[in-house]
C-alpha cells in the first residue's frame, strides 16, 4: 500500500520532473509520488521541508510556485496553495504557528496564512531580503527566526514576529592580500545546535562561522577547502575543530544539489545531477553506506530524523486476493504437468521397445 510505503521512508528527495521520491533503504526501495499523475517538468521541485508538527507531513516546492502538502501517513497529497510575487524558484520553504514561509531567488520573503480552507491571495508579511537569494533557512530552535543569503547578498537573521529590519547582518571579511574586496556568495546557511551561531558555505571554497552574540559582525571562524578537493568529493570541516578538515567523500559524477546530515546518527545523504542518492558515514570507518540509482536528476534531499532505521520491523506484504488465486492457478498447472510427464516416458520406452522387436526378425547372422 502507498501508506506503508510512505511511512517507512528514510530519505525523500525532489526531482526535476516534478516528482516526490520516498526511498527506504532497508527494503531497497524507492516510490514516485505525484499529485497531476504524470511527471511535468513545470512543477521541478525546488525546496522540501517538513512540516510544523513533525515527519508526518513534507512541504513540497514547485517550479510553478505551487506548495504541495504531502502527508508521509497517508502516502498521498493533501492539497496546495500559490504562492505568487517575486520572480525565481523557492530558495526555502517553512512553517511555523499556522503559517507557510516562502522565499524565492529575487529576494521576497513573504509568510501566508496555511491553516485557511480557502486560502487568502494576499500574505500576512512580506520582506525584501536582497536579490539574488541562495537560501532560507529556519531555525529550529525558534521557528519564527530565518536566515537569508546569496550572491552578494550577505547574511542576515530576520524575526518574523518583530520588526521588518533584521536582527543581524553580517559584514563582509576584509580584503585580501592584493587590497582586492572579497566577493560574497553565500550558498547554504545552517543553524548550529545548542547556539546562536550559524555557518555558511560560499561559491568561492570558503566555510564561514557567525556568531550574532559577538560584538562582530565578521565571521568568528574562517576557512577555505582548495578548489582540487571540490572534485568528485565533498570536504567535511567539523564545527567544534579550528578549521580542521576531516575528509573528503568521493565517488561524484555530477553536481551536488542537496545536503543533509542525519540529528543522530553519523550519517550524510546528497543528491545532484548525477541521478544518485548516496547516504555516507562521516565518522570512522568512513565510507559509503548506500547508493540508488533514481533515474531522475535530484534537486533536493530530506532525511528522516527518526532513530530506529536498523531496528524498523519488516512487516509482512500482503498478497491481494486475486494475486492469491493466480498463484493457486500456477501451482495446480504445474502439478498437472508434474503427473503428465512418467506417462510421457512410459510411452517413449514402449515405442523404443516395439522398434527393437521389428529389427529382430530382419535381421541375419554372420
Amino acid at each position: 500500500m502507498a501508506s506503508d510505503a510512505a511511512r517507512w521512508n528514510h530519505v525523500w528527495v525532489g526531482t526535476e520532473t516534478g516528482i516526490l521520491k520516498g526511498v527506504n533503504l532497508q527494503r531497497k526501495q524507492a516510490v514516485n509520488f505525484t499529485a497531476a499523475g504524470q511527471p511535468r517538468r513545470e512543477e521541478a521541485v525546488s525546496a522540501l521541508c517538513w512540516g510544523a508538527g513533525g515527519e508526518t507531513q513534507i512541504l513540497v516546492g514547485c517550479a510553478d510556485r505551487t506548495v504541495k502538502h504531502f502527508s508521509t501517513e497517508e502516502g498521498i497529497f493533501q492539497g496546495q496553495r500559490h504562492c505568487p510575487g517575486g520572480e525565481g524558484t523557492f530558495r526555502g520553504l517553512a512553517q511555523a504557528d499556522g503559517t507557510l514561509i516562502t522565499c524565492v531567488d529575487s529576494g521576497i520573503l513573504r509568510v501566508w496564512r496555511d491553516n485557511d480552507k480557502e486560502a487568502s491571495p494576499d500574505p500576512l508579511l512580506e520582506l525584501r531580503v536582497g536579490p539574488g537569494v541562495c537560501r532560507m533557512r529556519q531555525d529550529p530552535a525558534h521557528p519564527h527566526v530565518v536566515a537569508t543569503g546569496g550572491k552578494e547578498n550577505a547574511l542576515k537573521v530576520w524575526d518574523l514576529q518583530g520588526s521588518e529590519e533584521p536582527v543581524f547582518r553580517a559584514k563582509n571579511v576584509r580584503n585580501d592580500w592584493l587590497d582586492l574586496r572579497v566577493p560574497i556568495w553565500d550558498q547554504d546557511i545552517q543553524f548550529l545546535p545548542g547556539s546562536q551561531k550559524l555557518v555558511t558555505c560560499t561559491g568561492y571554497h570558503q566555510v564561514r562561522v557567525y556568531d550574532p552574540a559577538s560584538p562582530q559582525r565578521r565571521p568568528v571562524l574562517e576557512t577555505n577547502y582548495g578548489e582540487g578537493e571540490d572534485v568528485g568529493g565533498w570536504a567535511l570541516i567539523p564545527s567544534p575543530s579550528p578549521g580542521r578538515l576531516l575528509g573528503c567523500l568521493k565517488g561524484l559524477a555530477g553536481s551536488v544539489r542537496g545536503l543533509q546530515c542525519h540529528p543522530s546518527k553519523p550519517l550524510l545523504a546528497s543528491c545532484g545531477l548525477d541521478r544518485v542518492l548516496r547516504v555516507h558515514r562521516i565518522q570512522n570507518p568512513r565510507g559509503l553506506e548506500h547508493k540508488v540509482y533514481l533515474k531522475s536528476q535530484l534537486n533536493c534531499v530530506l532525511l528522516s530524523g527518526r532513530d530506529n532505521w536498523e531496528d524498523e520491523p519488516q512487516e509482512p506484504n500482503k498478497v491481494p486476493s486475486e494475486d492469491t488465486e493466480t498463484d493457486e492457478l500456477w501451482v495446480a498447472l504445474e502439478a498437472a504437468a508434474k503427473r503428465k510427464l512418467p506417462d510421457l516416458k512410459q510411452t517413449q520406452r514402449a515405442l523404443q521397445t516395439k522398434r527393437r522387436k521389428k529389427k529382430r526378425p530382419g535381421s541375419t547372422s554372420p
